[in-house]
């Protein structure tokens, strides 16, 4: 699938709101950072590979730089940086199909990778001036979790056999390591597709690949099998790494209200958007949700908008009592219209409600 470039974002000319504690949508410049340990003997076939991507890489509007380098201490650790103008275009290439084929060669001489990603907050050196740097104006203040979420299809028929699985299996242990904890799993369908959004304090990978090695979720995964539109052999490495490469659902924006409510509700909306245009449709909730979070009066306390392509979900939490199909959750929903794939939305102006299968907070999250 070929995906539409992101344009380049502008310089950012006004202070974001502190009540987003995650966004990619202020213009400033991301920093990419990838850990990676190469099997032994295999660095110069790694050399070779990374070359190749690098050449490719280039052309990818909204890329700026890339260094690769190799620790003085041990040869099998490597570190790739690059640079990007801002965070959407990276997002667009990470998560294309173009994406998953081009490093495909890297898969055999890699035996682990770590991405971590980072906004442009302050820098030294160079002449350019202020606004041509595009730097975030301020620090981000968060509550501690990493939100992220998977989705994927099931074959048409088998909703109601894979909503059983999804909602009966046991919960995995919630403590990782002494810095990383399990805090909460949403799972929520739409029609075939799945999502599954989690919340961890800590390690994000860690606590990804400690669910993984649970024997409670590993039956879950061998059960739904049979269901997914897209194969998979969990016992062969390539096949999950490309599986959840493609399934992965990443947050782009979260904002809280000053509000708390411990007896709050958690919906999920759907948009699916337009072909190329989903990115976009993602920037206006954030706008939209920004705006409502200074409204003492509306309905949602917190909302995390995930997209990846062209489907966009939007979990929201909202004060007890509140009607799923209350008007206030989808602000502006006429907006939207113009950006929604009017056939998977079945001609609505706004969003779809996704049914709840699960949603489990670990003791103590």
């Amino acid at each position: 699938m070929t995906t539409t470039p992101a344009p380049a974002s502008a310089p950012l000319t006004r202070r974001v709101s502190q009540r987003v504690s995650q966004s990619v949508f202020d213009g400033s410049r991301l920093r990419v950072v990838l850990l990676v340990d190469v099997h032994d003997g295999a660095q110069q076939q790694f050399l070779e590979a990374y070359e190749q991507l690098c050449n490719q890489v280039a052309s990818v509007p909204g890329h700026v730089s890339d260094q690769l380098c190799q620790s003085i201490e041990n040869p099998s650790q490597w570190l790739i940086t690059s640079e990007w103008e801002s965070a959407p275009p990276f997002l667009t290439w990470v998560n294309s199909e173009e994406h998953v084929e081009m490093v495909k060669p890297l898969h055999s001489c890699v035996r682990d990778t770590r991405s971590l990603r980072f906004h442009v907050v302050r820098e030294t050196g160079g002449p350019a001036s202020a606004a041509a740097r595009s730097l975030q104006t301020a620090p981000r203040m968060g509550d501690g979790v990493i939100r992220h979420a998977l989705t994927f299809t099931v074959k048409p028929g088998s909703e109601e056999a894979v909503a059983k699985i999804l909602a009966d299996y046991a919960s995995p242990e919630p403590k990782v390591d002494e810095t990383t904890r399990l805090c909460r799993t949403s799972l929520f369908m739409h029609g075939n597709r799945v999502v599954r959004a989690v919340e961890v304090r800590g390690d994000l990978l860690a606590a990804l690949r400690h669910v993984a090695r649970q024997p409670e979720v590993r039956a879950v995964e061998e059960a739904i099998n049979p269901y997914l539109e897209q194969d998979r052999d969990l016992d062969d490495p390539d096949s999950a790494r490309v599986f959840f490469t493609r399934a992965a659902l990443p947050a782009v924006h979260h904002v809280a209200a000053d509000q708390e409510d411990p007896k709050a509700e958690r919906h999920a909306l759907y948009y699916p958007a337009k072909t190329g245009q989903g990115l976009e449709l993602a920037r206006l909730l954030a706008e939209q949700d920004e705006a409502a979070a200074d409204d003492p009066t509306c309905p949602v306390l917190s909302s995390t908008i995930f997209q990846r392509d062209d489907v966009v979900v939007r979990l929201v939490d909202v004060r007890h009592g509140v009607r799923a199909d209350d008007p206030a959750l989808s602000p502006k929903a006429a907006e939207l219209k113009r950006l929604l794939d009017g056939r998977a939305a079945q001609g609505a102006a706004g969003p779809t409600r996704m049914t709840l299968v699960t949603d489990r907070r670990s003791p103590g999250a």
